[in-house]
C-alpha cells in the first residue's frame, strides 16, 4: 500500500521539532518558511531559514540519532511529512554506492557539530 502524503500546517512560532528529540521523519515545505535553530552556549541561534520546496529534518531518515537542531515556523506554513518507510522505498532503488555515500555524509556532518 502506498503512503498517503500527510500535510501539517503551522502558525508563526509553532515548533515542528526540538533539538535533542528523536526524529523519524523529514519535511518538505509546501508553503511558508521554517527556521532551523540551535542553542549555542546559552543563546539560541538561527542556523538557516528554509522556504518553499526546501527539505529539513532529513538526517532522521538516514540515522537514528537525536535531532541536532530545532525547527519552527517563521511564517504560516504547510509542510509535507516524509516517513522513513517512504524514504527507504526510494533508497532501495538507488545504487548501493549512493546509499553508502549518504551514510558517510551524515556521519561526517554529525561529527563536525
Amino acid at each position: 500500500m502506498a503512503d498517503v502524503l500527510k500535510r501539517k500546517t503551522y502558525k508563526v512560532g509553532d515548533s515542528i521539532f526540538k533539538e535533542g528529540e528523536q526524529g523519524s521523519v523529514a519535511y518538505v515545505i509546501q508553503s511558508g518558511e521554517i527556521e532551523i535553530t540551535k542553542v549555542i552556549g546559552d543563546e539560541e541561534k538561527v542556523l538557516a531559514t528554509i522556504g518553499q520546496g526546501g527539505i529539513f529534518g532529513e538526517m532522521a531518515l538516514i540515522d537514528d540519532k537525536p535531532r541536532m537542531a530545532a525547527a519552527r515556523a517563521s511564517q504560516p506554513s504547510t509542510i509535507i511529512v516524509v516517513t522513513k518507510n517512504m524514504f527507504n522505498r526510494k533508497l532501495q532503488k538507488t545504487d548501493p554506492f549512493i546509499r553508502g555515500l549518504l551514510g558517510i555524509f551524515v556521519d561526517t556532518i554529525r561529527r563536525q557539530n
